[in-house]
Order: C-alpha cells, then structure tokens, then sequence
C-alpha cells in the first residue's frame, strides 16, 4: 500500500523558513536573486529594492502623521488661547446684568460662531424681566438639565434654536447646545440656563465633533452667569 504524498504549499515554505532563519545566510544568492514586481511600475526589483520602497512609505506615513499633529496642536493652542482671552473679559464685567450679551458676544466674536444666545432662568428678582430670563418653556428647562454634554448636530427646530438672532442672516442649520450648571457639565446638578451656538454651515457643529472645547466654555459661561442667581 503506498502512502500519499501531499503537496508542498506556500504556507510550508513560508513555516520553513521562518522556523529556519539561517537559511538565507547559507544560501545568500537565493535572497539575492528575488525579484518582486514594483508598486510603482510594471518593473521587477530586487527584495531590497522592495524593502527600501516599504521603507520610504512607511517613513512617508510617518511624516504625514506627524504633521497632523502638528497642525491639530497649533489649533488647539490657538482655541486653548481664545478660550483664555474670552475668560478674561468675562472676569471683567461689572454689572452682572451684562454677563449674558457678554457671553454671546465673545462667542461670536472670538470664535467665529455666526449665532449665539444664552437663556438663564431662576435669576434673582433685579433680573427676571430681563430678556436673557425670558422665554425658556418648562420642557426647554428640563432638556437642558437632561444634557450631561454639549449637544451638537442639525437643526432640526428645538426649541432653543428660535432664541438665535436672525437679523437677515441665513437661519441656522447646525446648531450646539451647551448646558449652563453650577459644577461640572456632566454633574446631576438641574441646568440653570442654555448657552446656543447656530451656523448656517450644515457641518459647523457635526454630531461627530469633539466636544471638550465646548464643555470648558460650558463650565466657564455657568460660573460667570452664576452672578445672576
């Protein structure tokens, strides 16, 4: 009875060698005489050849990811310095009853943002006839205290929406929603207030944006509007 002799497969040559490192070492002009057909063209190349074009792709990818990083972390100093300069005018302001357009203004002003308004309710009596403590509905309330994180993404015509200034300009299609509470934005605390950003950009405010940013100036327009209270 003769016995089958299976065939000899890649994957046996490629456990060979792997299992037999000095096999290229005795026999160097096997390693020598590989050739490999080149990504770039049709040509064939040696296995160096191939390595050192591995190489420089890798080294090429490298770079790229590099400068990304560079790039992300010039715009974060430069929002990180904004967020600096728009804290210290608010330090500044004496009458807390100007600490609402104080807000909006800087927002609009030091980041670009087209729209922006700020709703504050449960403010002491000097200031609850005043615009910025008027027209925020219970369920508008008791959204903004649900919001553990800044909300951003289509207008899709919530309620606070509306509080943006429209003054001719285009209507809001994206908008962001920052919940305004004593602490940290993401505490149990009840929202004392919303601060809303509008683009007429779709893409301005995407759902998928990163929102630190967004929970620091949170946290920072609450502890100045906290004047109100």
């Amino acid at each position: 009875m003769t016995s089958r002799i299976h065939p000899i497969t890649e994957d046996d040559i490629a456990e060979f060698l792997l299992r037999t490192p000095g096999f290229f070492e005795r026999h160097a002009e096997v390693l020598a005489g590989v050739q490999l057909t080149s990504p770039h063209g049709q040509r064939a190349v040696s296995l160096h050849e191939r390595q050192a074009e591995m190489l420089r792709e890798k080294i090429k990818g490298l770079e790229q990811r590099v400068m990304e990083m560079v790039r992300n972390s010039h715009e974060n100093e430069a929002i990180a310095r904004k967020v600096h300069h728009w804290t210290g005018s608010l330090l500044q302001v004496r009458d807390p009853i100007d600490l609402p357009p104080a807000v909006a203004d800087g927002v609009r002003t030091l980041f670009d943002v087209p729209q922006a308004a700020v709703r504050v309710w449960g403010v002491s009596g000097a200031y609850i006839d005043c615009d910025f403590a008027l027209g925020a509905s219970e369920d508008a309330q008791a959204f903004a205290s649900s919001l553990t994180m800044p909300f951003c993404g289509p207008n899709l015509g919530f309620e606070p929406s509306g509080w943006l200034e429209q003054g001719g300009a285009p209507a809001a299609q994206s908008i962001a929603l920052l919940p305004l509470r004593v602490g940290a934005i993401d505490s149990a605390t009840p929202a004392f207030g919303l601060l809303v950003l509008g683009s007429p950009d779709p893409q301005r405010f995407d759902a998928t944006m990163g929102t630190d940013f967004l929970a620091r100036m949170a946290e920072l327009a609450s502890a100045a509007l906290l004047r109100l209270r």
